[in-house]
């Protein structure tokens, strides 16, 4: 007798190029599924939440799918702005949820669209869902004698095996992963000035020892050789009360829907993946051997033609597109830090907080002269208009957790799925 299994790809995207990724993923895909076992039925199910603002795209950039993709899936879900979920237009409707509680779960923002996948998964019982970013390809690239190595991941399958016996599954990156640039320090900026900086404003799992590592090597991060031919399979370790995963090339296991969480993330803000991360500590976590490439400036996009280039471009700070790139992620991580000092370490919150101000204060200056532009100090704008909300962020955070656990009793009504 067949198991069958229904498997789900989940993309929040705001960039036409997802159709290429989407097909690389497929190709893929149709060569490793060979390696499943006869009697394992698989069907896949493809759930797209688009946003035409993001590059002012329209919604035919996302929808117009070739019919060898369309084939490849057994039911495709777009939502949008012109395809909404029909459920959730019901539940507001119904006034069986007020504005804020359906808000706090599928707001704008990348939390809202990543929840909308999820539940709309739900609804339709996928079992399995994997989220893909619209820019990270299924390839590797190693360094060897300064030529770069490249071998491609069979990211679905690893996933597939895995999730099986965990709650969550997250694959490793490479490629350009950090938005910090090479920088050369002097007398304007010294190597003491950013550490302190990145110190203060990143999260837990960010070292200077890695950080440093990562700038000599032109902000490059290349896959680790032995996990690539170790194929070892770890749990995530538990962090100052997290266990930190990313958004994307990160499965999901939804066969008991009462375990699963929703992603959140302050308004404005990034770091769904992060606040996901502090509700973990007894879940299954397990850290898989199969890398994704991201490319986070969108230069390498022909690696998807089959064009692997023997070396990879530095990240320097004489790129102004780099450097708007850094003080956009410098921005966002103030952002979200506030409330998740606050979740994770409540009693040292306040100390915290001083913390980041007065380094802020001592280095933002520094930064601003170093990359030539008054718009860093705009960073401390945003910690200090953050900082003051963080109790209503913390809040929202609880909101949305609540209105999650009503959400699933809603899909329980109608379904004799056990949970």
């Amino acid at each position: 007798m067949k198991k069958s299994i229904k498997f789900g790809l989940g993309f929040a995207t705001g960039r036409k190029s997802f159709r290429k990724v989407l097909n690389a993923y497929i190709n893929n895909w149709s060569e490793t599924r060979k390696k499943l076992p006869p009697d394992l039925d698989i069907s896949l199910h493809l759930f797209v939440a688009y946003d035409l603002k993001y590059l002012n795209t329209k919604s035919t950039d996302y929808t117009n799918l070739s019919q060898e993709i369309v084939d490849a899936f057994d039911e495709i879900t777009f939502i949008g702005a012109k395809n909404t979920l029909k459920s959730i237009d019901q539940l507001t409707k119904s006034e069986m949820f007020t504005t804020a509680e359906l808000r706090s779960v599928f707001g704008p923002g990348y939390a809202g669209k990543r929840n909308a996948i999820l539940y709309a998964a739900l609804e339709n019982q996928v079992d399995y869902l994997l989220f893909l970013d619209d820019d990270e390809y299924p390839v590797a690239v190693t360094n060897n004698n300064d030529f770069c190595l490249w071998s491609g991941q069979h990211v679905l399958l690893t996933h597939l095996r895995e999730i099986q016996n965990a709650d969550y599954t997250n694959g490793f990156h490479c490629g350009y992963i950090s938005p910090i640039p090479y920088i050369e320090f002097n007398e304007i900026l010294t190597e003491k000035d950013f550490h302190a900086f990145i110190g203060a404003i990143s999260n837990d799992i960010i070292s200077w020892d890695s950080i440093r590592r990562l700038m000599n090597s032109g902000g490059v991060t290349y896959a680790d050789t032995d996990i690539l031919i170790k194929q070892q399979v770890q749990d995530v370790p538990e962090v100052n009360h997290c266990k930190f995963i990313s958004g994307a090339n990160l499965c999901l296991n939804l066969t008991q829907p009462r375990r699963t969480f929703p992603f959140f993330n302050p308004p404005g803000a990034r770091g769904e993946d992060t606040f996901l991360s502090t509700l973990l500590s007894d879940r299954v976590v397990r850290q898989i051997p199969s890398y994704t490439f991201h490319d986070g400036f969108s230069i390498y996009r022909n690696l998807l033609d089959g064009v692997l280039p023997t070396s990879l471009s530095p990240i320097t700070a004489e790129s102004q597109a780099i450097v708007m790139r850094f003080l956009g992620a410098c921005t966002g991580w103030v952002r979200y830090k506030p409330l998740l000092v606050y979740i994770t370490r409540p009693d040292e919150y306040d100390k915290e907080m001083e913390f980041m101000h007065e380094t802020l204060s001592d280095t933002l200056p520094k930064l601003s002269k170093y990359f030539g532009t008054d718009r860093f100090m705009t960073v401390m704008d945003e910690f200090e208009k953050y900082r003051k909300n963080t109790k209503k962020h913390y809040e929202n955070f609880i909101m949305t957790q609540e209105t999650w656990q009503k959400l699933l009793k809603i899909i329980e009504q109608y379904q004799k799925r056990p949970y």
